[in-house]
């Protein structure tokens, strides 16, 4: 028996990258899927070819109201949420002293507070329903720091330590799950200001893999039975030495 069968499973950052790749593989396991974002042509024909099983939104991390909105739309339509994925995230990487204030804000402000926000929007009702997943993306970055890297390392240092403090304060009721992926495949250095940061960036994520080996790694750690937490997964490209 697919244990992924029929869970409702919420994904923010689902138009592209991670979260497409995971709505993708979920799908074809047979989840019920909530995605959010805020390119929302891209949530439709997503939903589109998903069929009836897909409930969709625009919804921006920063903004709490608008993910506790779309989680009382997905438990009006399915009667719960198994699943939250917080996957939305950017990587405006620079130096310190170039003094990118309105970057590190973004950062702290999707991140970290977005991701608490998804937190917000669905522990109530699994603690309320006696069971649920909460997944948080992090990355590479958040076990180690480079030039550059400070504040969105920062950011995903954060996520690891919040994780952590969620599961702990929900073991037995609640599973957590840290994702931290390495160089894959999407449209992260497309938020990078400083061009020459971004050409960077883009010269190593060559060696990127796809996205589908993070789906993967969701699909293992929802599938196990409830009794198993899956607690944090690392996965980069062979090549990678970060």
């Amino acid at each position: 028996m697919d244990l992924i069968q029929d869970k409702v499973v919420m994904i923010t950052g689902a138009s592209s990258g991670i979260g497409e790749a995971c709505a993708r593989r979920l799908a074809q396991h047979g989840a019920r899927l909530v995605l959010a974002a805020r390119r929302t042509d891209r949530l439709a024909r997503l939903a589109e070819e998903f069929g009836e099983n897909t409930l969709w939104a625009a919804a921006d991390v920063t903004r709490v109201e608008e993910l506790e909105a779309l989680a009382t739309a997905a438990r009006e339509r399915f009667g719960r949420i198994d699943v939250l994925i917080n996957n939305a995230g950017i990587m405006p990487i620079s130096m310190l002293a170039q003094g990118c204030v309105d970057d590190w804000s973004r950062m702290i402000d999707v991140n970290i507070k977005g991701v608490l926000h998804g937190i917000h929007a669905v522990l109530g009702g699994m603690l309320a329903q006696g069971s649920g997943h909460i997944i948080n993306i992090s990355s590479v970055a958040g076990l180690t720091v480079g030039p550059g890297s400070a504040v969105y390392s920062g950011t995903k240092f954060a996520v690891r330590a919040i994780s952590e403090g969620l599961r702990q304060e929900c073991v037995g009721k609640v599973r957590v799950t840290t994702i931290c992926p390495g160089l894959v495949a999407s449209e992260l250095t497309e938020s990078i200001t400083i061009p020459a940061f971004k050409e960077r960036a883009q010269k190593l994520y060559e060696g990127a893999i796809s996205a589908d080996a993070i789906a993967d790694a969701v699909v293992y750690a929802i599938g196990q039975p409830d009794q198993v937490a899956v607690n944090e997964i690392v996965v980069r490209p062979l090549s990678q030495s970060f």
